[in-house]
């Protein structure tokens, strides 16, 4: 079992040893990895980070997720602003 605080989005690139990854529960939270696996490992100790760092500059701390996900999608293309 994956057991994440917040939810997690990775995205894969066209480089297939490339993947990113963030949470839109933890704003501010990013990450790279080279696989999925890396990407969870990361992530997992990122985000312990992520919080300490909001606490010890007395920001906001988001309440864990009870119904975190992980998503895996290819990476999204900004579509051009068409004038």
């Amino acid at each position: 079992m994956i057991e994440l605080k917040y939810s997690l989005i990775i995205e894969a690139t066209e480089d297939p040893t490339f993947f990113g990854f963030y949470s839109p529960d933890l704003e501010g939270f990013t990450g790279t990895g080279h696989s999925i696996e890396d990407c969870l490992y990361k992530a997992r100790w990122g985000m312990e980070e992520h919080v300490t760092l909001l606490k010890k500059h007395s920001l906001p701390v988001p309440r864990p997720n009870p119904t975190a996900t992980i998503l895996i999608q290819n990476e999204r293309k900004l579509e051009p602003v068409s004038r």
